[in-house]
C-alpha cells in the first residue's frame, strides 16, 4: 500500500516561515514515498547537496546520486529543531535543524532482525523563493552526519 500524496502547493497557501520549512519537508517526504514531483518541487535547478564532503551539483546530479539511491530502500526522515531566517526581502532563508534517518534495504523494513542504519546529522540550507510558482527551493543544502548506529552498507557504500 502507497500512501497517497499531497500536492507541493498546498490550500491554503503557506506563509513566512511555514512555507520555508515546508521545502524540507517536501524534499524528505519524497524521499520516503519515493514522489519524483514532490522532490523536483523542493530544489533548484542549479542546487548544490553537500553530504559529508560528497558534492552533487545540480538537480540532475542529486537525482541520480542521492534520490534514486534512497527511494529504493525503506525509510523516514524526521526533522526537528528547525531555526529559519528569512533574508532579503522575504527572498532568501536560511534554515538549520537536526534529522534523524531510519534506513532498511528496500523490502526489509517490517522484517524483524534486518540490518538497518539508523543515522543523526544536522542539516544547514539555503533556500530561494521561486518567482514562477511561490514555493520556497533548496539552493544549497549541507548535511553533516553526527552519529549512526548499524550497517552504513546499507547506503549501498
Amino acid at each position: 500500500m502507497s500512501v497517497p500524496a499531497l500536492p507541493a502547493i498546498l490550500t491554503p497557501a503557506l506563509s513566512g516561515r511555514d512555507a520555508v520549512a515546508d521545502a524540507l519537508y517536501r524534499s524528505v517526504m519524497a524521499l520516503d514515498t519515493a514522489d519524483d514531483a514532490l522532490f523536483k518541487s523542493a530544489f533548484t535547478t542549479d542546487a548544490v547537496l553537500d553530504v559529508n564532503g560528497t558534492i552533487m551539483e545540480g538537480y540532475d546530479a542529486i537525482y541520480s546520486q542521492c534520490y534514486a539511491m534512497l527511494t529504493k530502500l525503506d525509510t523516514n526522515h524526521f526533522l526537528s529543531n528547525m531555526r529559519i531566517n528569512i533574508i532579503e526581502g522575504d527572498s532568501k532563508a536560511q534554515v538549520t535543524c537536526s534529522a534523524l534517518s531510519q534506513h532498511y534495504r528496500g523490502g526489509e523494513g517490517m522484517n524483524p532482525g534486518s540490518d538497518f542504519l539508523l543515522a543523526g546529522g544536522l542539516y544547514w540550507v539555503e533556500l530561494v523563493k521561486d518567482s514562477g510558482d511561490g514555493l520556497w527551493k533548496m539552493k544549497h543544502w549541507t548535511l553533516k552526519s553526527t552519529w549512526g548506529q548499524g550497517d552504513w552498507g546499507i547506503l549501498g557504500k
